[in-house]
């Protein structure tokens, strides 16, 4: 059995996901103020401008002075710019409004096991918290969810001014848990952010696999969890 006494949690689609296409809520939000885009439009536009934006300004511009809240803002108003809407008092109403929107339980849900993983993995004495290459907002989303009580700490990208796979996130993760990395499992969705980034400071990894991600990745089997609800039995096992 793995003498691990501390986990770390990815969150987006390791723990919550988003309850429907992202270009389906922009369009809603749009309607809502007499606009009409395609969804699909809506999704193309969005994966672009968060490129750029990424590219330009990364880790939510924390190192360039923006606000994750003018990074997000400035993105869905280039979104909805590459969609063909121009009118900016209109771009400004739908973007404040989706940044808010975005931090509630109305657009996250929990993925399945999720819930019962944690309660299962708290009752087993694991200490647990978050490493996510998330903004500000993510405290309040895990609140809505009703997750947050699971956690000693939350640690977004934004806070900790580095994003995953930078060893730094992960080695103030160590810090505030005050665990040695060997002690330490980091459980995610993504190979090189989770998975190789937590190994290369010396933590287990375990890496969430969804059937339909079907590349070969070298990855040793027992690290691999078809879904959440598998992760105790692996860490016993190991």
């Amino acid at each position: 059995m793995l003498r691990l006494r501390l986990l770390t949690w990815d969150v987006k689609d390791t723990l919550l996901r988003l309850r429907r296409p992202l270009g389906e809520s922009y369009a809603a939000e749009a309607r809502a103020h007499g606009v009409r885009v395609q969804p699909e439009a809506l999704s193309r536009a969005f994966r672009e401008a968060y490129g750029a934006q990424s590219q330009r300004y990364p880790n939510y511009g924390r190192g360039q002075g923006l606000s994750s809240q003018q990074w997000w803002v400035d993105l869905v108003k280039q979104t909805f710019r590459l969609s063909g809407v121009h009118e900016d008092r209109i771009l400004t109403l739908v973007a404040e409004n989706l940044y808010h929107d975005y931090c509630s339980a109305r657009n996250w849900e929990v993925l399945p096991g999720a819930s019962e993983t944690l309660s299962q993995c708290c009752q087993r004495g694991f200490r647990m918290g978050v490493v996510s290459n998330f903004d500000n907002r993510l405290e309040n989303i895990l609140s809505q969810c009703n997750l947050r009580h699971h956690f000693e700490f939350i640690l977004t990208s934004e806070a900790a001014g580095f994003a995953k796979p930078d060893r730094r996130i992960f080695e103030k993760a160590l810090r505030l848990g005050g665990v040695p990395p060997e002690q330490v499992a980091h459980i995610g969705d993504d190979y090189t952010r989770d998975y190789r980034a937590a190994r290369a400071v010396g933590m287990h990894g375990f890496l969430l696999q969804a059937a339909r991600q079907d590349e070969k990745l070298e990855v040793p089997p027992e690290h691999i969890l078809p879904t959440l609800s598998h992760l105790l039995a692996l860490i016993e096992k190991g």
